[in-house]
């Protein structure tokens, strides 16, 4: 059989658009003389659509796309993702399903089985789990194939995934038992960094176990603080991968199951390019899916400025970015110069606003009512929401997102000010802890073979310049140590005397600790920030505020 593996990048809702795009590739799947086309999870609604399922008009004109797609189908089978009302008389009313479709008609239709409720999923809000066995018989070179289909977590049923099988049944060891040839997974599967090479052993080790062909399709782009990274792929009887397609890009990949070619297996970028790449996808499919035509950025002459430009010009064009810097009395000169060497790397429009007038009038205005009191931390975060305010008023003036620049390292630990450099629409590198910024900028620099992020910006010591002689060391440790103990804290969830037990000063962790369980109030009001971690903040950490549990 000869598979086309269609990944596209859906506009979630859009489904006049995504069914008119899902009705192409199937006609260039024919052309190229495929018998079957598959397109990813929920592909004609767009992955995940949350409480848009509550619509039930939403449903009926995803129904109707359908029909509209099966009507391309005449020579070729092409296997769509979409919501299907279910037709049981308990549970839910939908299913997450994928239609077969065929000579212009739906001739079968299966549901989703294993439903995930962990981390940024939540499925069984909306849907029914599907109980029956998905398999089919489908035409291909002049005999028929008994071909099993599956949808995502379907797949990863797998005790090595967690130490134990998540749920009591394996959809893919029923499909084999039912006799299917072939096995297709359509999926929407997030990215994070390393993720592709977990997929790839795991599915690696089911078809290898089954000794049955596999054809995974996943879903490419993204779609608010998820970012989909395609990598489709084919793997053989034995287990090993014959085709693979582009990273981070749609893709239509024509695959002959009998006899592969060579050279189909596209590489998948390394760990700093494929984490470089879903934030100038994630960056890229926010803006434009959210119709902006431009965005603006606070730069400091910092890292995380830099950093954040740097992508926002890769994903958008120097043209559609625009850079504000606010010097404060507490700005080193190096910054005003590194901000300003930073934009002409990029080609970008850059601005200087002050804001040490602004600062010395809030401060008298305050000053009758802090008196007797010594400044402190307020103070510097008035400078933070006086930049805040200037950078949203060009925001509001000109229809510019507004891109935060906080790292993941910062957000932890609350060393970021409410309505101040957190204001913004979108948190682009929100989960990227502050050891990797620093090897984005050189993996930037090292990508185009010069210097776009200053060196002077990657040597010099952070600090956020709202005091006298201030760096980030006088209130964080360093960021290694820091880094690793918010690893092992928010991503493995491990205790403070486990965490201490790898060498760290047990003090030391339960400070940070307590700083990242008492700044959840401030994680809440945050911008939508791109996902590249396992454990990300936002929709796939659900804690409690008003807790005491420490």
């Amino acid at each position: 059989m000869k598979v086309a593996l269609a990944q596209t990048n859906p506009i979630v809702g859009d489904i006049e658009g995504n069914s008119e795009k899902i009705a192409r590739f199937v006609v260039e799947a024919r052309d190229a003389g495929a018998d079957l086309v598959a397109f990813p999870e929920l592909a004609v609604l767009g992955y995940p659509p949350r409480d848009l399922l509550l619509k039930d008009y939403l449903v009926r004109d995803n129904q109707a796309a359908i029909q509209r797609v099966a009507e391309h189908t005449h020579g070729i089978t092409a296997v769509v993702g979409y919501v299907q009302p279910s037709d049981t008389a308990e549970g839910k009313s939908l299913r997450n399903a994928v239609a077969l479709c065929r000579d212009g008609r739906v001739i079968a239709s299966y549901g989703k089985q294993l439903l995930p409720t962990y981390d940024v999923f939540d499925e069984l809000r909306y849907f029914e789990p599907d109980r029956r066995v998905a398999v089919s018989k489908l035409p291909a070179r002049g005999r028929e194939m008994t071909a099993g289909f599956s949808i995502c977590e379907d797949l990863w049923n797998e005790e090595q995934l967690e130490g134990r099988r998540l749920y009591p049944s394996d959809p893919i060891v029923a499909l084999v038992e039912a006799g299917a040839e072939l096995l297709i997974n359509v999926s929407a599967s997030p990215f994070y960094v390393e993720k592709q090479d977990l997929r790839v052993r795991l599915f690696g080790r089911q078809v290898a176990r089954h000794r049955v062909p596999l054809v995974y399709v996943n879903q490419v782009g993204g779609n608010d603080d998820l970012v989909f990274d395609g990598a489709s792929a084919a793997f053989g009887p034995d287990g090993s991968l014959i085709a693979q397609a582009r990273a981070f890009d749609e893709d239509l990949l024509i695959v002959d199951l009998d006899t592969p070619a060579r050279g189909q297996i596209r590489p998948y970028p390394d760990t700093l390019a494929s984490v470089h790449q879903a934030l100038v996808t994630g960056t890229r499919d926010y803006v434009n899916k959210c119709g902006f035509q431009a965005v603006v950025i606070g730069l400091s002459g910092g890292i995380d400025s830099a950093v954040t430009a740097a992508i926002a010009v890769a994903a958008l064009g120097s043209d559609r970015v625009h850079t504000v810097a606010m010097p404060s009395r507490y700005s080193s000169d190096h910054s005003l110069t590194d901000a300003a060497r930073l934009a002409r790397n990029l080609d970008v429009d850059y601005r200087v606003i002050p804001i040490d007038r602004m600062h010395r009038a809030v401060e008298a205005e305050l000053a009758p009512h802090f008196a007797g009191r010594p400044p402190d931390v307020t103070e510097e975060n008035i400078q933070a929401r006086i930049r805040g305010n200037v950078l949203m008023s060009l925001s509001n003036k000109f229809g510019w997102l507004l891109l935060t620049t906080g790292n993941k390292s910062e957000l932890a630990v609350g060393y970021c000010t409410l309505y101040g450099d957190m204001c913004g629409g979108l948190a682009v590198i929100s989960d990227v802890p502050k050891t990797m910024v620093y090897d984005l900028a050189r993996y930037i620099n090292r990508d185009a073979a010069r210097e776009v992020v200053p060196e002077s910006t990657i040597t010099k010591p952070p600090s956020a310049e709202l005091k006298e002689d201030q760096t980030d060391q006088d209130s964080l440790p360093p960021y290694d140590v820091l880094d690793e103990i918010l690893r092992l804290y928010i991503e493995h969830e491990q205790s403070v005397q486990a965490i201490a037990a790898r060498g760290f000063d047990p003090a030391l962790v339960k400070e940070v600790v307590r700083k990242v369980d008492v700044n959840e109030y401030k994680r809440k009001q945050a911008a939508v920030g791109l996902k590249v971690t396992s454990r990300a903040f936002g929709t796939g950490r659900r804690m409690p505020i008003a807790a005491r549990y420490r």
